[in-house]
């Protein structure tokens, strides 16, 4: 009973679910919902970190149930978006309400839909590979699918991978850099890797290319059914989604760095090198993506056996209001940057 607690990932989705039905002023109800409600109670809820047994992780790691969570997103995200382009064609909205529509839009596709093809993207299996790939497709951001599996694991916490925000870096300063590095280290991966095999920058192994042509074609289509606003909300929707990432990677490994040994190379990714949170709301909401330490030691663990590490560097409030505080980069600097530990400055 205890794992039906894996249900709440789906109260986001549910609160869109909400602001589309509703309308109006109700539009707003995933972000309140998200950045106000959910900092709320993980104010007054204890901080867990309580650890797996042995027995647990076992039983969890082969259970349906836990996949089956990931699953459920694909068509609950496309129902969700497709009404949404539905609603912005169909009725006469004002430019706060259109405004309402756009985060709520994007906030879907981050937390369950980059979120779950993150997740889905480090399993083995190719349909689940598939399902990686169609939840990044309404991101515009299908290629994460190579940058962050074929570089950021690689890279992360040293100044060569773009998704590792630098000591007294802004927030809006790493949106910018972080989205053009990460787009422009996909296609030098897909370079590489087709240099590698001897095979056509034309050809069918060009994934990054392909992603180009099918996100077009999904626009192309959006455009077609929907008109010039259906395609205006699957833009600025994207959009949304993909910086929403961006703020996770943000706070998920900023400052933090490896240290180079004696022959010139970075050591060992190591606990220490991504921010913690155990703030028990924000964890399960995201499919344990809060366990990011754990997560980067060992990529191959799925979500529900995800561990909290003591020596582990701890973020002192829960993802979404460490997003918050992250578009106040004063106010971040403040209570961040005397957690860097100093020898990574």
């Amino acid at each position: 009973m205890n794992d039906l607690k894996y249900l709440s990932a789906l109260s986001i989705p549910l609160s869109v679910f909400i602001a589309l039905y509703l309308k109006g002023g109700w539009l707003f109800l995933p972000p309140i919902y998200a950045f106000i409600f959910i900092p709320i109670i993980e104010c007054l809820l204890p901080v867990s970190a309580e650890k797996i047994s042995d027995e647990t992780k076992e039983k969890r790691a082969v259970s349906h149930f836990f996949d089956w969570m990931l699953y459920v997103n694909i068509p609950i995200v496309y129902v969700l978006l497709i009404w949404g382009f539905y609603i912005v064609s169909s009725f006469n909205m004002s430019p706060i309400e259109a405004v309402g529509l756009v985060v709520s839009i994007g906030m879907v596709l981050t937390t369950n839909g980059i979120n779950v093809a993150h997740e889905l993207g480090h399993r083995q299996k190719s349909k689940e590979r598939f399902l990686s790939k169609a939840l990044l497709l309404p991101c515009l951001y299908m290629h994460f699918y190579i940058e962050h599996n074929h570089s950021h694991h690689l890279n992360a916490a040293t100044k060569e991978d773009p998704a590792t925000a630098r000591y007294n870096q802004t927030l809006y300063s790493f949106w910018v850099t972080s989205t053009a590095r990460q787009y422009y280290g996909a296609w030098k991966v897909q370079m590489r890797l087709l240099k590698n095999y001897n095979r056509a920058f034309f050809s069918f192994y060009n994934d990054v290319f392909w992603y180009l042509i099918i996100q077009f074609a999904y626009l192309l289509c959006v455009y077609l059914i929907f008109g010039d606003l259906g395609l205006g909300l699957a833009i600025a929707a994207g959009v949304v989604s993909f910086l929403f990432l961006e703020t996770v990677n943000y706070i998920e490994h900023y400052g933090l760095l490896r240290s180079k040994n004696a022959s010139g190379r970075y050591e060992r990714v190591q606990k220490i090198h991504s921010w913690n949170s155990n703030h028990v709301v924000g964890r399960i909401i995201l499919y344990e993506l809060t366990r990011h330490s754990d997560h980067h030691y060992k990529s191959s663990k799925k979500y529900q056996v995800l561990e909290s590490h003591e020596e582990s560097p701890v973020l002192p409030f829960g993802y979404p209001t460490s997003m918050v505080l992250a578009m106040i980069p004063p106010l971040w600097f403040r209570i961040m940057n005397k957690r860097v530990p100093a020898n990574m400055i």
